[in-house]
């Protein structure tokens, strides 16, 4: 049996880890058609990186997270039999931290040169070590494994299990890794080690969105970054959208002679690939340059091969049907349709209404073939498993069964014949594909499973997912018991990321657990591991929060609709207020304003929690701030917390400004749009405490992705207009996308929310001062062109953070909170 590994040399832990690729189990899904699914999952595993790549790739991920403790850790692979035919991953303590010397060399050596070179020192010095090594001890011998995935999410289970680290996004805190022992001190497992198994042999990452709220603006950096991410959460499934325009450009310009005037017109801009790619819009925010092909290409290759050295199966695009205008020209006689608008205000034609080419048609397949068999020209090699959604958000031009059902049969086809081994996995059930090639997304389980009303697809393999995140906004959310005790918990469809940490920590977690989580318990230990030390007044606080933010059973999905963050487009009558002593429950409550959303024009603000309970968390949190305030997870959270009890807070206000408006009180109206006023730009001074608070770095990247002063213009806009108000307004008519993609960010709120509630509050004072009725027109334009200039400005942000989060927290709890618990909701 061939070993590849890496040794570090201080005693402590070896990691040892095996795949072995099974099929979905009855408990968790289908079983009819499996046996199609084991022979891609045997392909897959025939076609993985070799093992010493693997491996060097898991121990870049070590050095990266904790470089100071390379040393300590010894990585091996074997094949997957070792582990009984499960995925798996095993951690063992290590049986020759006696042998002095040796260890060193061994690093040394497989440090340095190709596989093939380290493979073979790796022998020679094997040979001497058995000569040193007592045998009776089993010796290297005794540590098995398979993926450099799998290797990562060992390590990760170890620090996070044994050590009390916390790992998470950088900009929410990153990684916890003070309570991390000395070198010659980590702690040991027990003497037989530890045998973790996948419930199931696939964890899948991503949405088609998040390329864009998220992922727009990155460089190979953050990629990597976010790669060591998943692998370290057993992630081994994740979307790979990237690049995919520069083949598409190469398919209609080499093969249908397609312009590049003409491609112009069918991709979005940066900002707005995902929804160009799915057809639900062209050419806004574009044309994309060259180089942004050209550089995007050479990023997705990157992002491939790091992918594929981990054991993970990137998921490739597919043609959906979508195609550029100008091949109604070059095919006069093809089956093509434009579908019907989506969002815009004016059906205007230059980005509305897109152009299917019909299922039926020969050309739908070749395209497809020839789609599928540019990627693994351009790539290499493919994991056979590809997504597309031709209906993601639009209307098919049919609704017959039999057209939707044809469509799916000649996607499934187009894919098909340029990878006969392909596997479709969507957000739809089609029964036109056959069993064992299509694997179904249930995209929001959480919240709207599907899989329980279907009898679980009726025998289609199907995946478990979280989607959580709407839009990439700042909301404190979640259904963690729901995560804790779903069937198994092995997707992750947020659309964007960067958010609630202690989600998707537990979602990560459950692509190993076999049972459900007592999730008391299982909270009084992340906050444990996330600030390096157990303090009870802390736990009291995330015991608040998870069964309040964090324990959202209403079933409604959480798109943020904050007063300051999504202002109403509405005139104020439409806002009604009516004061109840009892909520829907029959439970007595404190006099309150609730807004009543009428039709079309406005959208409630989401609360399902007891704000005074987590006013009450947040004052435990700042009352431990002495004791952690050095804590980056910490400071995140701070912020986090204060800025959502405030959100909350500034909703009231807006009510008391609407309650003065009605009431014909000029006096009042001034007083509470000052007080809302001087809270977003304290807000906005709080935000600027942290790093994963600002704008500044939103702005920046996408400006250092251009390759002149005009890129740099059009990137920072679409990064500007994606954030605030896209796709088409008039001067009178905002988008009705307007706020989508709203973010809590300093600079955001003191240079583009505050001033547009001022220019709303500034015109109700008018109508009472006047005597006349609220101009809406007014309001609406001179709001649209505060846009409209906003989008357009230069104006720098900064990058870094500044002010001392404590500091500020608790001048603001004691400005707007001390006084707010009677308030509830």
């Amino acid at each position: 049996m061939d070993y590849y590994y890496y040794y570090s040399p201080l005693h402590s832990i070896s990691l040892l880890f095996v795949v072995a690729l099974s099929v979905l189990s009855l408990a968790q899904s289908s079983t009819i058609g499996a046996h199609y699914l084991s022979r891609l999952l045997q392909i897959q595993d025939s076609q993985k990186a070799p093992p010493s790549d693997q491996v060097a790739a898991a121990y870049g991920v070590l050095q990266r997270l904790i470089p100071s403790h390379s040393s300590a850790f010894e990585f091996r692979i074997v094949s997957k039999e070792q582990c009984g035919g499960e995925s798996c991953f095993i951690i063992k303590n290590h049986p020759l931290k006696q042998i002095r010397g040796a260890p060193e060399i061994l690093l040394q050596v497989l440090g340095n040169g190709t596989p093939a070179k380290q493979l073979f020192y790796f022998l020679i010095l094997h040979a001497f070590m058995l000569l040193l090594a007592d045998e009776s001890a089993g010796c290297l011998s005794r540590i098995t494994g398979v993926t450099g995935g799998e290797i990562s999410a060992g390590l990760h289970w170890y620090l996070k299990h044994w050590c009390g680290s916390h790992i998470s996004w950088e900009t929410t805190g990153g990684a916890q890794l003070y309570s991390l022992p000395k070198l010659g001190s980590l702690p040991h497992v027990q003497d037989d080690g530890i045998l973790v198994r996948r419930p199931v042999p696939w964890n899948y990452y991503q949405n088609a969105v998040s390329s864009s709220y998220s992922f727009a603006w990155w460089d190979w950096k953050r990629w990597e970054k976010e790669i060591d991410w998943m692998a370290l959460q057993g992630i081994n499934l994740p979307l790979a959208f990237t690049g995919q325009e520069a083949i598409w450009q190469k398919v209609f310009q080499q093969k249908y002679n397609i312009s590049s005037s003409d491609l112009d017109d069918f991709f979005g801009g940066p900002a707005f690939l995902a929804w160009s790619r799915m057809a639900n819009l062209h050419g806004w925010g574009g044309p994309l340059p060259q180089s942004w092909f050209d550089q995007q290409l050479i990023l997705q290759k990157k992002i491939l091969a790091r992918m594929y050295e981990l054991g993970m199966t990137p998921v490739l695009p597919a043609f959906s049907g979508n195609v550029p205008a100008a091949l109604k020209q070059v095919f006069p006689s093809a089956k093509i349709t434009r579908l019907g608008n989506w969002f815009s205000v004016k059906s205007d034609p230059r980005w509305c209404c897109t152009y299917l080419l019909d299922a039926t048609d020969a050309l739908f397949i070749e395209i497809g073939r020839a789609f599928i068999e540019q990627q693994l020209k351009e790539y290499g090699r493919t994991g056979h498993i590809y997504n597309c959604d031709t209906f993601d958000e639009n209307t098919p031009p049919e609704d017959d069964p039999e057209y939707i059902s044809s469509l799916g049969a000649a996607i499934y086809s187009g894919m098909q014949s340029g990878d006969s081994e392909a596997v479709w996995l969507m957000q739809a059930l089609l029964h036109s594909v056959p069993l064992g090639s299509m694997v179904v997304l249930d995209l929001f389980a959480e919240a709207k499973p599907i899989w329980i009303t279907s009898e679980q697809f009726y025998g289609v393999p199907y995946i478990w997912c979280m989607l959580h995140n709407f839009a990439g906004n700042i909301e404190m959310y979640g259904i963690l018991d729901a995560v804790a005790s779903g069937p198994v918990g092995v997707g992750m469809s947020m659309e964007g990321i960067e958010q609630n940490p202690v989600v998707y920590d537990l979602m990560s977690e459950m692509a190993f657990q076999h049972n459900k989580i007592d999730v008391k318990a299982w909270i009084d230990r992340y906050s444990a591991r996330r600030y390096g030390r157990s303090i009870p007044s802390i736990q009291d606080a995330w015991n608040i929060l998870y069964h309040t933010i964090y324990n959202c059973t209403d079933g409604a999905y959480d798109k943020n609709r904050d007063v300051i963050v999504a202002f109403p487009d509405v005139d104020p009558s439409v806002i009604s207020i009516t004061h109840k002593r009892y909520d829907e429950y029959g439970k007595p409550v404190s006099r309150r304003a609730v807004l009543e959303r009428e039709r079309n024009s406005y959208d409630q603000p989401h609360l399902w929690y007891s704000t005074s309970e987590v006013i009450r968390a947040l004052e435990l949190f700042i009352s431990s701030g002495d004791e952690l305030s050095a804590s980056k997870t910490y400071r995140y959270d701070l912020v986090d917390l204060t800025r959502q009890a405030l959100a909350k807070y500034a909703n009231k206000l807006f009510l008391e400004v609407i309650v003065a408006y009605t009431s014909n009180n000029v006096h009042g109206v001034v007083e509470h749009s000052k007080r809302f006023l001087e809270l977003v730009d304290d807000m906005d001074t709080l935000l600027a405490c942290h790093n994963g608070f600002l704008l500044g770095p939103w702005l920046e990247s996408a400006k250092q992705l251009a390759q002149n002063a005009e890129q740099e213009k059009q990137f920072e806009w679409n990064a500007r207009t994606q954030i605030t108000m896209w796709f088409d307004n008039t001067d009178e008519e905002a988008s009705l996308l307007r706020d989508y993609g709203n973010k809590y960010w300093s600079g955001l709120l003191g240079d583009y929310y505050g001033p547009r509630a001022a220019i709303y509050f500034k015109y109700l004072i008018e109508s009472l001062e006047e005597g006349h009725g609220f101009r809406l027109k007014n309001w609406r334009r001179e709001w649209i062109k505060l846009t409209n200039d906003w989008q357009s400005s230069r104006n720098l942000y900064p990058v870094e953070s500044v002010g001392d989060a404590l500091t500020t927290s608790r001048w603001l709890f004691d400005k707007y909170l001390q006084s707010s618990r009677a308030y509830d909701n």
